[in-house]
């Protein structure tokens, strides 16, 4: 099911509670269900170097909103907090079966409910075997934590692989725009080898029927705010190409071109996660164009 996603990374930390919930009461009230966030959320805004800010905001949210939760998809994920020693990335949690297990009941504790509709594995680990993560996945749906699990920032033959052991994964969270970077290299603040959408990736969803959502769809902002220019890996003639088209068709629709990004993306199956941090920003990020035939073929070049 391809649906608008509602981030939040940034909920009790850099944003306020008070704006979290009125984010999270106009998202609803606008008909959104689907809400992203992890236990890792957001460590590196919190002075103590840990998170679960954002669950247990979403904890309070749901608990002030008595029968809210039936309403809604909860997703969230494991396997990047930090738990040890030393600096990240060496020191997160991993995906152990113990490390998955404790963390998804940490998070119930937090969100204050039974079970996740969707948990997702935040960022490989290869220091333990894919059987064990796989048969720990399949537990934690069977032990009805979880309704579903999903995979992040992973290869695609690591998660075909981890499928074949019986990891029951069915969605891929990954980096996806409108936008691509110049293959062959690093994007600046871009902590995941594998974090890219590909063609592979589309044909392997499409062939395998798995959901695919898009984080960072609207690249911080870069499409509509000047002060935020595209990374130099942006800096190619298909990205001049592509910003072309979009401003075509965004001001022939007279929407934004962060709207026609998402509708673009909605339209092709993918569910985006969005991350407002005011009102204004999400009002514009709900009230979403239709895309024509025409409109999806000039926006392919």
């Amino acid at each position: 099911m391809t649906s608008l996603v509602l981030g939040a990374m940034n909920f009790g930390t850099l944003t306020d509670e008070r704006t979290s919930f009125a984010l999270l009461d106009r998202f609803v009230d606008a008909g959104g269900t689907v809400i992203d966030t992890a236990n890792c959320y957001a460590f590196w805004n919190d002075p103590g170097g840990r998170g679960g800010q954002s669950e247990r905001l979403l904890g309070r949210w749901l608990a002030a909103r008595p029968g809210l939760r039936d309403r809604l998809t909860l997703a969230t994920k494991a396997g990047a907090e930090p738990v040890g020693p030393g600096e990240w990335p060496a020191s997160r949690e991993g995906l152990s079966a113990p490390a998955l297990k404790e963390a998804l009941t940490l998070s119930l504790g937090r969100l204050g409910i039974d079970h996740v509709d969707l948990f997702w594995t935040h960022m490989e680990d290869r220091s333990v075997p894919l059987e064990e993560t796989a048969g720990a996945l399949a537990g934690l749906v069977a032990d009805g934590l979880t309704g579903r699990v999903g995979v992040s920032n992973h290869p695609t033959w690591r998660v075909e692989r981890a499928r074949a052991l019986g990891a029951p994964y069915s969605a891929l969270q990954l980096r996806y725009s409108y936008l691509t970077p110049r293959p062959w290299i690093k994007v600046e603040g871009v902590n995941h080898r594998f974090a890219w959408v590909t063609d592979e990736t589309l044909d392997y969803v499409a062939s395998e029927g798995l959901d695919l959502w898009a984080y960072t769809p609207l690249i911080s902002g870069s499409y509509v705010r000047p002060e935020r220019p595209f990374p130099e890996a942006y800096d190619h003639p298909g990205t001049t190409r592509r910003l072309e088209a979009l401003a075509q068709v965004a001001d022939g629709l007279g929407a934004t071109r962060n709207q026609v990004v998402l509708a673009w993306l909605l339209a092709a199956g993918v569910s985006p996660i969005i991350g407002p941090s005011t009102i204004a920003q999400l009002d514009e990020l709900l009230d979403l164009p239709s895309l024509s035939p025409g409109d999806l073929a000039l926006l392919d070049v």
